[in-house]
């Protein structure tokens, strides 16, 4: 596991099981969503997010944290591992809706009011985005791919991993 996505609906933790993951493996972690969005709420070219993320596909070792369905085919080539959040959407709003007035690691700014059309979006993840999502982890065939289906679950993985990790 040298080579990590991780993706699924936002609100279902994928972002604080990234930085789990990363802690436990010393891999460095990457957010897309800093390569994608300023900080004043803008987004960058796609130019320069393809740029920003080739660098980052180009190294030996990462966690990519972030769905960017666009962008999925060309990281699933590179990636060993995938970690995939299949949570329902009631526990993602939860999360959404939680992290609201609260700096994040994974944003360049603080999300001060929740964004109806975000909230839509994670509603609609399951029926809009997750059926490509599946199939496009089902047509590659290198990458070890993991689903997740609650926190918990994701909590029982990282308690094991971090037990039969080297003591640092």
């Amino acid at each position: 596991m040298e080579r990590v996505l991780i993706v699924g609906s936002p609100g279902s933790g994928k972002s604080t099981f990234a930085r789990r993951l990363a802690q436990i493996t010393h891999l460095p972690l990457v957010y897309l969503d800093m390569l994608y969005w300023k900080a004043d709420g803008t987004t960058e070219t796609a130019e320069v997010f393809d740029a920003r993320l080739r660098a980052v596909l180009a190294k030996p070792r990462w966690i990519m944290d972030g769905n960017y369905m666009r962008t999925l085919k060309v990281r699933l080539s590179a990636c060993d591992t995938v970690f995939a959040f299949d949570v329902p959407p009631e526990i993602c709003l939860e999360g959404a809706l939680a992290r609201i007035g609260r700096k994040r690691p994974d944003l360049p700014w603080i999300e001060e009011v929740p964004d109806p059309d975000f909230l839509s979006y994670i509603r609609v993840f399951p029926r809009q985005r997750l059926p490509r999502l599946r199939t496009l982890l089902d047509s590659q065939h290198h990458a070890a791919v993991r689903w997740l289906r609650s926190r918990g679950e994701a909590d029982a993985f990282l308690d094991t991993l971090q037990s039969q990790s080297p003591a640092d």
